[in-house]
Parts: C-alpha cells; structure tokens; sequence
C-alpha cells in the first residue's frame, strides 16, 4: 500500500500518518498545543524570575519566591478542574468544540496577565488577580491535553498511535522552547526595563499565536472514534460518574505512571531556574539553557514514541522511569551547585532526556487505558491530578527541604526517585482497553487485555 495516499479503512481510520488529513490532524495536535503551553509556560519561568519582585516584594527573598511558586502551584492545581470539565464536554459534545473553547480561555487570560498592574501601583488587589488568572490557565490547559491526544490517537491507525499522540505531548516543550526564547530575547532586548515592563511582551504576544491557532485548529474533523458513539449512550450521559464507578484503578494507575513527567518538569525547569538566577547566573544565559533542555525533550520524545508502537507502551515507559530514578539526586546535586555549567548538564538530562523518555508514550498509554466514550474524561483526570501534583507542589517542597542543611538536596532527590519507582509498579500493571471489533460481539466495558503488537496486526 502506497503510505502516501489519502485512505481509510471501513470504520473511517486513516491507514497512515502521511496522508493530507492526518498531516492537518497532527500539525493541530502539535501548534495547538504548543501554543496552549507557550503561556502556560511562559508563566512558570516568570515566577521564577519577574513576580516575586512585582508582587510578594514585601515579604523578603525567600518568601516572595515562595509566595510566587504558590501561584505557580494554583494553576497546576485547577488542571484536574479543567481536564473534568472539558473531558465532560469533550466526551460528550466532542474532542474539537472543547478543543477550541480551551484555546480561546487561555489566550484572553495570559493577555490580561501581561496587562497586570504591579503590588506597587493596586496594591494587595494585584496577587489576588493574579492568582484567580492563573487557575483560569490552569483550568484552560487541562482541557487541552486530553483533546490535542485524543484528536491525533482517534484519527491514527493502531501501530502508529504511540508517534500520533506524541505530537500533542511534544507542543509542550515546543511552547517551552518558545516561551523561553521569546523571555530571553526579551530580556536581552530591554536590559534594566525587562522587570519594570518588558515581561509583559511574550505575554501580549500569545494574542496573535491564539488567532494562528485557532485558525489551524478549526480546519480538522472531529475524531471516527467519537462519532461511532451513540449520542445517548448510557456512558456518555455524566462521563466522571462512570469513570469514578468503572475505572479509578485506571486513573490513579495514569496518575502514578505521569507523575514523574511533572515531578522531573517542576525541579528542572522552575526550582532550577530559580536556584540558578538566585545564585547570581544571567537570566539570559539560564532561560536559553532551559530551552537546550526543551528542544532535547522535544527529539527524545518522538523517538521514544516510535520506540514504543514497536516494543510497547510498557517496555518503553518502565525503561524511562528506571532512569529517572537512578539519575534523579545526582540531578539535583547538579542543580543545587548554583553553577551555570552544572545546571545546563541538569537541565538536558532531565528536562531533556528523562521528561523526554516518559513523554513518548505516556498519551498513548493513558488514553489506551479507556474506552472511547470516557476517554476525555479519564484520560485528562489521571494526566492533570499527576500535573497538579508533580510539577504544582514540587518547586514548593524542593524550595522548602532545600533550607534543611547539609540533607536537603538528598530529601529532594529521595522524593524524586520513589515518585519513579511508583511509577514503575503502576506501568506494570496498567492493561489497555480492547475495543471490540465489527466482527464480533461487544465485549464488556471493564475488560483488558495486553496490546496487540504491531507484528500482529500486519
């Protein structure tokens, strides 16, 4: 079969990656995401280095950075939010609605971050707002992952679903590597002004990256999968009530096998950039490694991904969290030496290399593990929570064990490496959904069974 046809198989799934439709699938995956996490991003790095001074100065050094992670943490934490009411919508109206309703919510709120008048100028009004925008992005960015995978996993064939649901996955560091390009530059660019107003740039930009996304986003179909679903299919009727009945196991086994993604992002790219910026390094040249990092996540996942539709989700997910548990202290050994040269080491091999390891599979193993009419749903609700938790919480405890002498770098890397070992045990014992087949009868909703292997389905 010529792999660059533009074919279907009878129950309307592309037969290969290469066709125009599925190039407009994923190129829609991959920039709506992308630009969804551009400002999500874009926020975390400037907590690390902008809000503390803006708008918790009053408080000292470390707790204005404190107060700035807590923030940080709120949007992390209102993901799961976000993934149970767009994952509602997305089950039941469908994966493209949400999609672009999500894009839209986040563009207007980081605009009005970049609009935000200082605690200088309001008063306590200022972190207030800040807070309550922030759990707005946190709520529009937990809609978008569960609809960017979904769309790219639904629309691609079997053995190349690991490679098509990476494509959402990797948006994220490309809209780091974006986020960080455009700060650094910033900086550059306004020198002494970069605290005063020039942070406020990248976020006025995501104006115009919202309307190329949304123009890109509307031009592909709505998933197969989600339209072979009866409209009043018991399950679709309230999807978090069927999840929570039929599959939590399910969703804290996509928690545990996700938390070490957001536990290693967390360390490496916001409590490392502020260690490295506080030890006295150039903003510049820390922002321009944190994106080495990104873009070395970004080829790690794709390949991973390609890896996994041969060996299997599982092979290739407890390989990555074997890693990240025997490099997790000497990373943050790196990271705490407060020296630009170590902390660039740090920042490729776990950003880089490790988050990169477990991002190529991980969209398609969670979303493997539920059935169609739940999958928004569940899917985002395991993802988030694991979103919420390790890159939320971690810049927080890392900054509070950190001040415990002579232990705390150990504390931290311990935590790091237990999370993983977690994760290993939950990968373990995942099984993916088996949707039935046209030829044969339903088979009940709650059955697993080890994946088809790519061999087998040629």
């Amino acid at each position: 079969m010529d792999d660059n046809k533009d074919v279907v198989d009878k129950d309307g799934l592309q037969l290969s990656l290469r066709t125009p439709e599925m190039r407009r699938i994923l190129t829609s995956s991959f920039i709506g995401s992308a630009i969804e996490f551009y400002d999500f991003i874009l926020y975390a790095t400037a907590s690390s280095i902008v809000f503390a001074q803006l708008f918790f100065s009053g408080l000292g050094p470390g707790l204005s950075l404190f107060a700035s992670f807590s923030t940080l943490a709120a949007g992390y934490l209102a993901r799961p939010l976000g993934g149970v009411i767009f994952g509602h919508f997305g089950d039941r109206i469908g994966r493209k609605t949400a999609l672009i309703v999500s894009m839209l919510m986040m563009g207007s709120v980081t605009v009005l971050i970049g609009l935000m008048p200082s605690t200088a100028s309001i008063g306590m009004f200022a972190p207030a707002a800040l807070f309550t925008l922030r759990i707005i992005q946190g709520i529009a960015v937990g809609g978008e992952w569960g609809g960017a995978a979904l769309m790219a996993l639904e629309h691609a064939p079997k053995a190349r679903r690991g490679l098509a649901a990476a494509f959402a996955n990797a948006g994220g560091p490309a809209g780091a590597i974006l986020a960080t390009l455009v700060l650094s530059l910033t900086a550059t660019l306004t020198g002494d002004d970069f605290v005063t107003w020039g942070w406020r740039l990248p976020f006025l930009l995501s104006a115009v990256l919202i309307v190329v996304g949304l123009i890109i986003r509307l031009k592909v179909s709505e998933t197969p999968a989600f339209q072979q679903l009866e409209d009043e299919s018991d399950e679709k009727k309230v999807p978090l009530l069927t999840v929570f009945k039929q599959y939590k196991r399910q969703v804290l086994i996509a928690l545990l096998a996700t938390m070490t993604i957001y536990v290693t992002q967390g360390l490496t790219t916001v409590w490392g950039v502020s260690v490295a910026v506080a030890a006295g390094e150039d903003k510049s040249e820390v922002l321009n490694w944190k994106a080495v990092g990104a873009l070395t996540t970004l080829i790690v996942t794709f390949v991973v991904a390609r890896l996994s539709d041969r060996i299997g989700r599982k092979r290739a997910l407890i390989g990555a969290h074997a890693v990240a548990a025997v490099s997790a202290l000497p990373i943050v050994l790196l990271i705490n030496s407060g020296e630009i040269d170590k902390y660039a080491l740090a920042i490729i091999l776990g950003n880089g290399v490790v988050q990169g390891l477990c991002f190529g599979p991980i969209a398609a193993y969670v979303s493997e593990l539920l059935p169609p009419a739940v999958r928004y749903t569940g899917a985002s609700v395991g993802y988030q929570f694991a979103a919420a938790l390790g890159a939320g919480l971690s810049p927080m405890i890392a900054s509070a064990l950190i001040m415990i002498p002579g232990t705390g770098p150990y504390l931290i890397g311990g935590v790091w490496a237990l999370i993983a070992i977690a994760g290993i045990v939950a990968v373990a014992l995942g099984r993916p959904y088996v949707e039935p087949s046209p030829e044969r009868a339903p088979e009940p909703v709650n059955k697993f069974e080890e994946p088809v292997t790519q061999s087998a389905e040629a």
